[in-house]
């Protein structure tokens, strides 16, 4: 079956062949024939079904039949997700059908200046794709007008119902014309997504793909068993062979400083989490999608809207709380009919957990007791090559109050080596070893007469200083209080080891 016998308009298919896709999903052969006919879908497939197109192509087909203009503030069509990483995919499928009929588009999203989005809608767009909450803002302020919406899209919508945006789902839905077609997307269909399907969706025609709950067969789930200790060295070990590789942790300070262990390793990672600024958040994906960095760190925010084809290995280094994470988690590997390894890694006290999780989850992974990185197992779950780069990544931070952001591996290295010799010192409070402060997980240094830590200062002078145990020659890094001076401990711990007492900041 082709998109053509679905009855996708010849140009619109022809844009697709031309990126490579000449085959149907199995959701959109299920949804394309009734979403073309105008008919509100609830469509259910898993991350990685191929859902995107399954709405934007009758969306696009719609607006194009109907020629209607662009008018200021009054958008044509809506599409709605949950995070900006997901409009941000989303957006990046729709341009080239978008180009080739005609049709302007704005993202909309919080975390940047609203100036351009304003300016883009009073302008007028055919099509917006939006986050919920600057979506409301933008309508509370007169810059948004759903009234001439012909077609509304909820992607993801069990994923904003777990973030808690659905009464602002709500709200904005309401202001579309009840006459419109509307399609809803999802990865699983529970009571919170029966209520919008009941309020909004009129005679909806329901496809599901797959089971929620069937594992995909290209994707292969294993479990290492380890001791505390033995986690991050295993890390590297896995993150170091080819290939991209999605790493989650529980928390976003666990993901900071994971990302920031694995580039002092010399594992190419950025990490992704609520932290991050939106400039930030493009950066690091935009250096991940070029293959600049191998390793993505990141939290649950990335469990759904994170689209990368080719990522062959993730790993929950802290297991999810729940089945459903552990799904969507999973499926950023094993995508577009590749295969892909899933990995968790579990300590003793995690056992029962793990169990129980995949039980829920639906799968039978294969446990394997790991002693330490050259257990031969791991060569096995990701083979190849070892590459490590010195000072891994150039990651940058968030900006913190009262100053700049902070740059991590080489470059810090580099304007610590320009400021006047090596300095491995205090760093922000609560963090031995010249990390990420708030997150004392991953912050033990390793190696021997290297660098880390980093300046503090505060006003007034006073200058600290201190030798590091590990080899490394502690300069204390110019940390400075009101009158008067401090000594201070470098925090190397000895030569190689890594001592991470977490994945999920502090416990």
């Amino acid at each position: 079956m082709t998109f053509a016998d679905l009855g996708v308009p010849s140009s619109l298919a022809q844009i697709l062949e031309q990126q490579g896709i000449t085959t149907p999903t199995p959701i959109q052969a299920a949804t394309l024939p009734d979403s073309l006919a105008g008919r509100d879908v609830l469509g259910r497939g898993r991350t990685g079904s191929g859902k995107t197109f399954a709405f934007l192509l009758p969306l696009v087909a719609r607006l194009d039949a109907s020629k209607l203009p662009a008018m200021p503030r009054k958008p044509r069509a809506l599409i709605l997700a949950p995070t900006r990483e997901l409009v941000g995919q989303i957006h990046a499928s729709l341009v080239p059908l978008a180009k080739a009929t005609g049709l302007s588009t704005v993202v909309v999203y919080g975390g940047v200046g609203q100036g351009p989005q304003v300016t883009a809608l009073k302008k007028g767009v055919d099509i917006v794709i939006a986050c919920p909450g600057r979506l409301e803002d933008l309508m509370g302020q007169g810059f948004a007008d759903l009234s001439s919406v012909e077609i509304t899209i909820l992607d993801e919508a069990d994923h904003m119902a777990d973030l808690g945006f659905l009464p602002g789902v709500r709200r904005i839905m309401d202001k579309t014309p009840q006459s419109g077609q509307r399609m809803l997307f999802s990865a699983t269909l529970d009571k919170a997504i029966d209520v919008l399907v009941k309020r909004f969706l009129t005679n909806a025609v329901t496809h599901e793909a797959d089971s929620a709950q069937s594992p995909v067969a290209t994707m292969h789930h294993h479990v290492l068993h380890l001791t505390r200790e033995q986690r991050v060295p295993v890390l590297v070990n896995l993150t170091s062979a080819p290939g991209r590789t999605v790493v989650f942790t529980r928390t976003k300070y666990g993901a900071k400083a994971l990302a920031r262990q694995l580039n002092k390793s010399g594992v190419p990672s950025v990490e992704l989490h609520g932290n991050l600024s939106q400039n930030a958040r493009t950066r690091n994906m935009e250096a991940f999608h070029s293959g600049t960095a191998t390793t993505l760190v990141a939290t649950d925010i990335a469990a759904r809207g994170i689209h990368v084809d080719d990522v062959s290995l993730v790993v929950h280094a802290d297991p999810p709380v729940e089945h459903k994470a552990y799904l969507h988690r999973s499926g950023r590997t094993a995508r577009a009919g590749n295969e892909g390894t899933v990995i968790t890694l579990m300590t003793d006290e995690q056992q029962r957990d793990v169990r129980d999780l995949t039980r829920q989850a639906g799968i039978k992974p294969v446990t394997t007791k790991v002693s330490g990185p050259d257990h031969p197992v791991l060569a096995q779950l990701a083979p190849g090559e070892r590459v490590l780069v010195p000072g891994g990544l150039v990651v940058e931070a968030p900006a913190q109050q009262g100053g700049g952001g902070r740059s991590t591996g080489a470059n810090a290295q580099r304007k610590r080596a320009r400021k006047g010799g090596q300095t491995n010192g205090q760093s922000r409070r609560g963090n031995p070893a010249g990390g990420s402060g708030s997150a004392p997980a991953y912050s033990t240094s390793t190696g021997s007469g290297s660098t880390g830590g980093g300046q503090r200062r505060r006003s007034g002078g006073g200058q600290g200083s201190g030798q590091g145990a590990g080899g490394g020659q502690g300069g204390g890094g110019n940390r400075r209080r009101r009158g008067g001076s401090g000594g201070g401990q470098g925090a190397q711990r000895s030569g190689g080891s890594h001592s991470a007492a977490s994945f999920s900041g502090r416990r």
